[in-house]
């Protein structure tokens, strides 16, 4: 996707609950509390579910990844992630 588009345009590439990959390293760069910059969050290949959907700058969505083995939540976009499994559907009768 290019720098330039708008991700807002069109639905979130991920939903709530959905398992996923992380496609490359990612380190902190500034936006982090608590963790120095350039330190390592996250290793490619590293797995996690996304647990919110948020936006930045009215242009990116970014999702709030919570990956198994790390007490955090880390912002992603989506170039950053691919999708290994989606979300089971909610029961019936329950809102989404």
């Amino acid at each position: 996707m290019s720098e330039q588009a708008v991700e807002l345009w069109g639905p979130p590439c991920f939903d709530q609950g959905d398992k996923v990959v992380a496609e490359r390293e990612v380190r902190n760069d500034g936006t982090f509390p608590g963790v120095a910059m350039g330190v390592v969050l996250i290793r490619k290949g590293e797995v996690g579910y996304v647990h919110s959907i948020g936006t930045y700058l009215n242009r990116y969505y970014i999702y709030g990844v919570e990956f198994l083995g790390h007490p955090r939540l880390v912002g992603m976009r989506a170039g950053e992630l691919s999708l290994m499994q989606s979300a089971p559907p909610p029961p019936p009768g329950r809102l989404s």
